[in-house]
């Protein structure tokens, strides 16, 4: 039997701890089982009892003959482990802990965690959890859960696979999905993903015929490299991966030690990641189950413009600005509708909206406006927004909206009131329809500017200064002087720079600079220079230099008594049109990034920054400075001198070359300010942070 039957579709399903009081949790999953149709045979293990809820038990996994497919694990602590490895000598091909209290418990339950670790490891047994509260399938129905949510009457099928980490919300969307009428074709929740992680369960649905969506809620990422290989396939297959992942909040900013952590947190990063492997990642925990209706089966659009129509215009106002902010155009109404509704009494030609409302809810208009709508070359895309009488009077503005199922071009239903009973009607039609604007404005963005996934640009081999930088950098430390000596080997243009010993090597140092000079202290020991005092800027000659350097060696050692200072670095001062911030970084999460900001002192502060996967190449780095609200100065807003972008953009792609193998010591790595001069005229950094 393969791994996706065994999870999904087993026949032999043994209940380990399985218990007679239905009034506990571990009675769930056999109540569950058989509720819902399961047709294949339940096996209880349990010590104490000959039968559970009519069906023999046994006294322990051993005694159970013939081939066990699936086995759930009712058991706490310890006695879960050593069932695990019971399961393993037994020959189960898949086995689901129900209980927590491992990795997610402290130190102790990591040391139970890493005990089913190495069971997994030794004996090739697949693991779903621990911390697992079930899997699901609807066809054929086999509901292995213990999650009170699935005591419904009824399980609904459906063509959605969802795939959590979290247990109880797969309760939480199964019954927000069922309230409008949609099922799920398989549930999952992976847990603290021992062994099955969310990539290798993705990537089992995009070959499962009952799927035609995957959802994913998730926590954090574990296994970026399945999912984004899972999704990729997915995209091939005309499947949309829909993911919502907690953590848009600065989490994990604590594991950053320069401002590109900072910046570009987890969840910026976890956006790059979506980005470039064609993941429609959601900001609405509902928007799990609304936005595939616009997804599915559909062809990619061609355009960004959407109509609205609406009979509400509070509510359709809602809509729209939530698509303006996700970067739709609203499309002007279409001559043929104004001339069409002008005997009506309707004035459509005075604004973005077809506003119904003074002409009341009437069948005939509300239908009459839609295919109108639908009919125009004019925009790629239709809303209708209905308002009171989606609630009380569905056969006015609701009903006449099934006819455009399955429409040729997207169309949805926003209802602005509590209409559960239109919500299911429009659902069981075919038509698209929600309960929140801010979720129908995202579904129709993301179906308009669905995100495909991106091409990795190769990677050259680094060249011998690269490699020779780096080591010198792994021998002694990498302060600014080595950091700027693997920056300049990557391809990013370097000030001009003397590094000295000590203070009284710092006067000759200015003369061979020539002009006005930067003084830095150089330490491997202090990342950030400015906050311990070792800056000076400006200085016009060597007599004012050597002063200035006794002064930084003093705040230096008040700063930072114990860091280890070697030397002075003498640097040309240098002007540009704006300070930019590079920074590279390994992620925990997603592997190689690289960000580009608004740079200087005040980079924390502004966190105007873009970020993607590394590597990038010329182009994709020309969109993240258009990302970026401040660098619009050097972009040519409103006829200011315009910057080299290009330079920048070259600047960019030789920083995030860091992804190489060979440099997968660097961390982190930063140049803050990088100045970007007149067109034509290059960039060039001025500090420079490596990471090891």
């Amino acid at each position: 039997m393969s791994l996706f039957d065994s999870l999904f579709q087993p026949k032999r399903i043994a209940l380990i701890g399985a218990s007679a009081d239905e009034k506990r949790t571990t009675s769930r999953p056999q109540r569950f089982l058989q509720k819902h149709g399961f047709a294949g045979e339940i096996l209880p293990v349990n010590p104490g009892r000959a039968e559970v809820f009519g069906v023999t038990a046994y006294k322990a996994i051993d005694a159970i003959p013939g081939d066990i497919d699936h086995a759930y694990i009712l058991l706490n602590g310890k006695d879960a482990v050593s069932a695990l490895a019971a399961c393993a000598q037994r020959g189960v091909k898949v086995a689901s802990i129900l209980a927590g209290g491992f990795a997610d418990a402290g130190a102790a339950g990591a040391s139970l965690q890493d005990a089913l670790v190495r069971i997994v490891t030794q004996t090739g047994i697949r693991l779903v959890g621990p911390n697992s509260i079930g899997t699901v399938s609807t066809d054929p129905p086999m509901a292995l859960t213990a999650n009170a949510a699935f005591a419904v009457d009824k399980l609904r099928s459906g063509s959605w696979g969802l795939v959590s980490q979290s247990g109880s919300l797969i309760g939480a969307l199964l019954s927000r999905a069922d309230a409008r009428g949609i099922g799920f074709s398989r549930l999952i929740s992976v847990g603290n993903e021992v062994d099955l992680k969310v990539g290798e369960v993705a990537d089992l649905l995009v070959d499962d015929p009952k799927t035609k969506a995957i959802l994913l809620f998730m926590e954090t990422l574990r296994d970026g490299e399945r999912l984004a290989h899972a999704a990729r396939r997915a995209h091939a297959a005309g499947k949309p991966v829909v993911a919502y992942k907690l953590g848009r909040s600065d989490i994990g900013q604590e594991l950053a030690k320069s401002h590109t952590g900072a910046i570009a947190g987890s969840d910026a990063t976890f956006d790059a990641f979506c980005r470039r492997h064609g993941i429609a990642r959601v900001s609405m925990f509902e928007s799990l189950v609304d936005v595939p209706t616009l997804l599915v089966d559909r062809p990619p659009a061609t355009g960004k413009r959407v109509a609205v129509a609406t009979t509400t215009g509070g509510g359709a106002a809602m809509v729209v600005d939530n698509m303006a902010v996700a970067g739709l155009d609203i499309a002007d109404p279409p001559q043929a509708l104004v001339d069409w509704l002008k005997p009506l009494g309707i004035a459509a030609g005075e604004g973005k909206l077809v506003d119904l409302t003074l002409a009341g809810a009437r069948p005939e208009i509300v239908a009459g406006t839609i295919e109108r709508l639908l009919a125009d070359d004019g925009n790629d895309a239709a809303i209708f927004v209905v308002g009171s009488s989606a609630q009380f009077n569905p056969e006015l503005a609701v009903e006449p909206l099934l006819r455009f199922a399955g429409s040729k071009k997207p169309f949805a239903v926003a209802l602005t009131p509590a209409a559960e009973k239109s919500l299911a009607l429009l659902t069981a039609a075919g038509v698209p329809a929600f309960r929140h604007p801010e979720s129908c404005a995202e579904a129709m963005a993301l179906c308009l500017l669905r995100p495909t996934p991106q091409p990795v640009p190769a990677l050259a081999e680094p060249s011998a200064a690269a490699r020779e930088a780096l080591q010198a950098g792994q021998a002694c430390g990498f302060d600014e002087r080595r950091a700027a000596a693997l920056f300049a080997a990557l391809g990013v243009p370097m000030a001009k720079s003397v590094a000295v010993p000590d203070a009284r090597k710092v006067a000759s140092a200015v003369d061979e600079v020539g002009g006005a000079v930067a003084l830095k202290i150089l330490s491997a020991d202090i990342a950030h220079k400015t906050e311990a005092g070792g800056v000076a800027l400006g200085l016009p000659d060597g007599q004012h230099a050597a002063v200035a350097a006794r002064e930084i060696e003093k705040r230096v050692k008040a700063y930072a008594p114990n860091a280890k200072l070697d030397g002075f670095l003498v640097q040309k001062m240098e002007r540009g049109l704006a300070e930019v911030i590079l920074g590279f970084r390994r992620d925990p999460l997603v592997g190689p990034t690289v960000t580009v900001g608004l740079g200087g002192v005040l980079a924390e502060i502004y966190k105007d920054a873009a970020t993607r996967l590394a590597p990038v190449d010329e182009a994709e780095a020309l969109q993240m400075i258009e990302e970026v609200k401040g660098l619009a100065t050097i972009r040519g807003y409103r006829n200011l001198t315009r910057g080299d972008v290009a330079a920048l953009a070259r600047a960019i792609a030789a920083l995030s070359s860091l992804a190489h193998p060979a440099f997968a010591d660097v961390v982190d790595a930063e140049i803050n300010p990088l100045l970007v001069k007149r067109e034509g005229e290059g960039v060039v950094a001025v500090d420079g942070l490596v990471i090891l």
